[in-house]
């Protein structure tokens, strides 16, 4: 049975996790310019919309992203997916390709935390301890890609006990049809399936409560 969204996402236990919202990825310059490209065409505007709206209900917002050092020390290369990666825009901590992209903050109230390795947050960062230190039990899933990380992030936060929502216009993969596939035939399994104006909706007028 489908649980309330209002309970689910009720701003005292519930932050907002945006995956890779960063110039290499999907910037101008991003590497992979399908990508790119496929979630500047809906997922990129919506986000831009849902995290205001969730600062404002008191929702906390966590920014995940992926750094590399250029001579890659301590970074995977035991994917094809790193390869690509090490020949695209350069991911060195402090330049743009590293850096959240403006559109989404990183705002005051905002949490920022990169990874070196790995193919999602949980596995790569300290998201799990500090999610639990503020009492998070769900985690609003948004950014790239549906073809690998959004899908490594929500498995993994449902195997951690998180109760995980998916605003299906607020992630993007490509092609598109193989995002919307993965949505309905795996995600949707393991996630509450929402938009961006369903949240939109719920959290207008809810109590604020900061974390």
């Amino acid at each position: 049975m489908r649980t309330d969204l209002a309970e689910l996402v009720a701003p005292g236990h519930t932050a907002i996790v945006t995956q890779e919202l960063q110039g290499a990825v999907v910037g101008p310059d991003a590497g992979l310019r399908v990508l790119a490209d496929e979630a500047r065409r809906e997922a990129l505007p919506n986000i831009a919309r849902l995290l205001p709206a969730a600062r404002a209900a008191g929702v906390q917002v966590v920014h995940c992203l992926v750094q590399r050092r250029p001579d890659g020390l301590g970074s995977n290369s035991n994917a094809k997916l790193f390869a690509i990666g090490r020949s695209a825009v350069g991911i060195a901590p402090g330049t743009p390709g590293s850096a959240l992209l403006p559109d989404f903050g990183p705002e005051p109230t905002d949490l920022t935390l990169s990874r070196w390795h790995g193919l999602g947050p949980m596995g790569g960062t300290d998201l799990d301890a500090i999610l639990r230190n503020l009492g998070v039990t769900t985690i609003v899933a948004v950014g790239v890609s549906l073809n690998v990380a959004i899908p490594n992030l929500v498995m993994d936060a449902v195997n951690a006990a998180y109760r995980v929502v998916l605003p299906r216009d607020a992630v993007a993969g490509f092609p598109a049809d193989y995002g919307a596939a993965v949505i309905d035939n795996t995600l949707s399994l393991l996630s509450t399936v929402t938009t961006t104006d369903e949240l939109l909706r719920t959290w207008k007028d809810m109590p604020t409560t900061r974390l």
